[in-house]
């Protein structure tokens, strides 16, 4: 009993984020709410879920492993999976999927493989990705 009502408190204690991610192709952002303290990789997850849901194009799958969750504000650098998704401060996210070359390396901290050719050609994709949304024909 006493473990329910702990459970309840942290629940009632915790606090919840309308986030924003948008996803390279798709028409529009995805929005819902999540709990500050989410992991990240759940964040993803999610957001994999309800883009399926909703019948979004271009069609993702659903292999978490295989995306990479980006804060514009912060760098061109992935967020890791297993950070909490409200330790940054902001609620705009970028969901990008990774090439094939890049791939997830257990007990690895950012989640990106630590080979140089694998960092230097996803960083490359990143921006060369990033340069045509923003470029104006």
């Amino acid at each position: 009993m006493l473990m329910s009502k702990q459970k309840k408190s942290q629940i009632q204690n915790a606090k919840r984020l309308l986030i924003s991610i948008n996803v390279l192709g798709s028409a529009g952002p995805i929005r819902f709410v999540v709990n500050e303290e989410e992991l990240v990789a759940a964040v993803i997850d999610t957001a994999l879920k309800s883009y399926a849901r909703e019948g979004r194009l271009p069609v993702l799958g659903n292999n978490t492993t295989g995306f990479a969750l980006y804060c514009p504000h912060l760098g061109s650098d992935a967020l890791s999976p297993w950070d909490r998704i409200g330790s940054h401060g902001v609620r705009n996210f970028m969901l990008c999927k990774k090439p094939e070359g890049v791939a997830d390396v257990d007990g690895d901290a950012s989640g990106i493989s630590r080979s140089s050719r694998g960092i230097g050609s996803w960083k490359a994709w990143f921006n060369k990705s990033l340069n045509l949304k923003i470029s104006t024909h």
